[in-house]
């Protein structure tokens, strides 16, 4: 969902939530080795709010709406601390500006609110399905990973033309959400099943926000930020685009070449275990 990660990430105490208990960790992902040739660009982690499509204003309503109910008042700076949070995070946030209610109930309560917005209008980032469909018709594979829940993601993606993401990682299918890593390293798993020569260096992530930028940078993959509601910093292991409008996938490729005539080293072994050894 959506705000500012204000500081590293000691213990990435955030878990997330899920439906029907918590997902398990997987207990290691395997190495991820290169190819000894030059790696070309495989697939694309697309993070959505904020980045795919400009749900940051439903949510904020959403949040508003509610704490208001409960009495209190929602202010726009109280808002942008949720941008890029996990939707537990989220709520224990709401929760402190006295909303009444279990965590559960408000991440319910604040999706369906932002489903039924987004069944209405999809507000698509500039520039996005536009890159999405080069990429499809260049080949590279595409991978949806969002701290929103399955439902709104859901929503959103069969909004699309073509079924340009082969699955999704959502906040209710892992067990730590952003900023730590494990949702971009399932997702590098999952491509890994029809391709096992697809590693790190062969994926880029696309984020706008500070924990989703933290997570995928901590992963090892290639990250380009694209900020939109809230800045984000300058970070030698993060490239910062404007916007996707105009973008390619022979930019993102360029990226890929790039890193590996720059040789940066990638987290140990590239597992949840290692990855922050």
């Amino acid at each position: 969902m959506h705000g500012i990660y204000a500081g590293a990430c000691p213990g990435f105490a955030d878990s997330k939530m899920t439906r029907q208990g918590r997902a398990q960790v997987p207990r290691r992902l395997e190495p991820m080795h290169s190819s000894p040739s030059q790696p070309s660009l495989k697939a694309v982690l697309w993070d959505m709010d904020g980045t795919l499509v400009d749900t940051e204003p439903y949510w904020i309503s959403a949040e508003r709406a509610l704490v208001e109910a409960h009495g209190g008042t929602w202010s726009h700076q109280q808002a942008m601390q949720l941008v890029g949070q996990s939707l537990l995070h989220s709520a224990g946030i709401l929760q402190a500006a006295g909303v009444r209610m279990e965590a559960r109930h408000i991440i319910d309560t604040l999706s369906s609110e932002v489903i039924a917005q987004v069944r209405n209008q999809v507000p698509w980032r500039p520039g996005a399905r536009e890159l999405l469909d080069d990429l499809h018709g260049a080949g590279v594979r595409c991978a949806l990973v969002t701290m929103s829940e399955g439902p709104l993601a859901s929503v959103v993606v069969e909004s699309l033309a073509k079924p340009y993401f082969e699955f999704l990682v959502t906040g209710d299918t892992v067990t730590n959400g952003k900023p730590h890593p494990e949702a971009y390293l399932t997702a590098v798993d999952r491509l890994r099943l029809d391709d096992p020569s697809l590693g790190i260096e062969h994926c880029v992530a696309l984020e706008d926000s500070v924990p989703g930028a933290t997570a995928a940078m901590a992963s090892g993959v290639i990250t380009v930020g694209v900020p939109h509601q809230v800045p984000l910093p300058d970070d030698a292991r993060m490239i910062l685009w404007e916007t996707l409008s105009g973008r390619t996938s022979a930019d993102l490729a360029q990226l890929v070449t790039d890193r590996h005539l720059q040789s940066a080293p990638t987290p140990a072994g590239n597992t949840l275990e290692g990855a922050y050894k």
